[in-house]
């Protein structure tokens, strides 16, 4: 695992509460699943990075060396890996997510929508 990509992504990872690392972008997503986890985050109203690692096999390989989680998208809140949407939305179901993004982010998201606050809040 190359010490330089391991920097990277832990230094975006502390950069933005919640970091979906999947293939294509907000605007042009590349998979069903990077889709799906999109329209997820939309839904909340909480903003969000995505960071398309499509065609950047070495920074895949270290995500999955760092997460032991081979597929993609991988999610990051507040710092901590919690898989994808198959995580994620049983966690909304049962009321853990909310709680957690509220924390994350100091209180419930200022708007909904695609782009959620205009604000980005770091640590």
């Amino acid at each position: 695992m190359s010490d330089t990509l391991h920097s990277e992504i832990e230094e975006e990872i502390a950069k933005h509460k919640i970091v979906v690392y999947g293939k294509g972008t907000k605007e042009m997503p590349r998979c069903g699943f990077t889709l799906e986890t999109i329209e997820f985050f939309n839904r909340l109203g909480y903003p969000f990075t995505v960071i398309d690692v499509l065609e950047n096999m070495p920074k895949r390989e270290t995500l999955s060396t760092m997460t032991n989680w081979p597929t993609l998208p991988k999610v990051f809140i507040d710092g901590t890996f919690y898989g994808d949407t198959d995580i994620l939305g049983p966690m909304e179901e049962q009321g853990e997510l909310k709680p957690l993004l509220e924390k994350a982010f100091g209180g419930a998201p200022l708007a909904s929508g695609p782009e959620g606050p205009a604000v980005i809040k770091l640590r």
